[in-house]
């Protein structure tokens, strides 16, 4: 399947980029593939989890270069979208992976919800009809269940 690892692109607090890699390698483990915004912080820790793991990422950019990319992603789609380019990040997902961020992440949680893509919340946004996990194992594990269904 692939799923959707949002969360923000800025330097990363303590732990979150471990969480995010361990996010990525366990669906890289499992044979899924990332699809996320291409760029640094949350996406650059998830897309080197699934490559350690021989798994393959897809980052989808909102600038026009596709150079642009993190060294990890496998396929880099420029949109020229900017922020916009997060419903196609989005919609390109079987299931979403929410991790911390900010109002871009927020934004990804909220469009997953309206059109109807899981959401597997490990970033604490608190949004109705979003699934809350505790670790990465059980975000992946709820990811599987919900894009199942």
């Amino acid at each position: 399947m692939r799923v959707a690892v949002v969360g923000g692109g800025g330097d990363l607090e303590d732990g979150e980029g471990d969480l995010a890699e361990e996010v990525g390698r366990l669906l890289g483990q499992r044979g899924h593939t990332v699809v996320c915004g291409g760029l640094g912080g949350v996406m650059e820790a998830a897309c080197w989890g699934v490559k350690k793991e021989g798994g393959e990422s897809i980052g989808v950019l909102p600038g026009r270069d596709p150079d642009a990319a993190n060294p990890y992603v496998d396929c880099a789609v420029a949109t020229g979208l900017g922020e916009m380019r997060n419903a196609v990040v989005v919609l390109n997902g079987d299931v979403v992976v929410a991790l911390d961020g900010g109002a871009g992440t927020l934004s990804e949680v909220a469009l997953a919800v309206k059109t109807g893509v899981p959401v597997v919340d490990l970033g604490g946004h608190g949004v109705m009809g979003v699934e809350e996990a505790g670790d990465a194992l059980e975000a992946v594990e709820l990811a599987e269940e919900l894009a199942d269904g």
